[in-house]
């Protein structure tokens, strides 16, 4: 089928990751994945949350939230109460991240990545966790330069696609409009290994079978192992 921007089903949008795009936090990167943008921040605290307190072992969590005018007409802001979806989306990104790193080797502190969509054109979930990697990875290069742990806790390299039914077609990494008439949608996490941190899928319209999961799966792994060479590619500049 002709999709929208004029992109084959199997072809991710443009995708630029800027890393250091933020001077004060301790990892930082601006990801930019057709026209979704989001700013991906790491802060780092030594201290841990209370059910991990004397376990010696670090954790990993996230932040997510949307500018007002990131969409087309206005989100009010969630000053006193965190939407479900919002809620949802900082766990997948959390879980995600927490697959690519040895939680032991950080000793009893906390890296709390903040999430801020500055403009929605779908995938922002996707996006996020992609941009977020890189920014980790930075925040936890830097506390081993300065000698606060003694080598990168680094797994291994995580990333997330998304995949939609539409029109009866399987489409690579929606945008909105795609993802507003999708009959099913599926965002997929994997890691540098090939291992599944989560797959989520959904029928809008009817169910789908065990085959087109796995035609789902396919079609994401061949984004997701673009997007890791993108990756790469922004965390080698750094070192340029």
């Amino acid at each position: 089928m002709l999709r929208l921007d004029g992109r084959a089903n199997d072809e991710l949008r443009p995708v630029c990751i800027t890393p250091g795009f933020q001077r004060y936090a301790e990892g930082s990167a601006l990801i930019e994945q057709g026209n979704t943008k989001v700013i991906c921040a790491v802060s780092v605290e030594d201290r841990v949350p209370a059910f991990l307190r004397g376990e010696g072992m670090g954790w990993i969590t996230a932040e997510y939230a949307m500018l007002p005018r990131a969409t087309a007409t206005r989100t009010p802001r969630e000053e006193n109460r965190v939407g479900g979806r919002t809620y949802e989306i900082r766990r997948l990104i959390g879980r995600s991240l927490r697959a690519a790193v040895d939680l032991n080797a950080l000793g009893e502190r906390t890296l709390t990545v903040d999430c801020d969509v500055l403009q929605a054109d779908g995938g922002t979930r996707t996006t996020a966790i992609t941009g977020s990697y890189v920014a980790l990875v930075q925040a936890l290069n830097g506390l081993v330069e300065k000698g606060t742990i003694a080598s990168l806790p680094i797994k291994n390299a995580v990333v997330a696609a998304s995949v939609g039914i539409v029109g009866g077609e399987l489409l690579l990494d929606l945008c909105y409009d795609e993802d507003f008439w999708a009959e099913a949608d599926f965002n997929v996490v994997m890691t540098s290994e090939g291992e599944f941190v989560e797959i989520q899928g959904t029928a809008e319209s009817s169910p789908f079978s065990k085959e087109t999961i796995d035609s789902v799966l396919s079609l994401a792994e061949r984004g997701i192992d673009r997007l890791f060479e993108i990756q790469k590619a922004a965390l080698d500049s750094l070192n340029a």
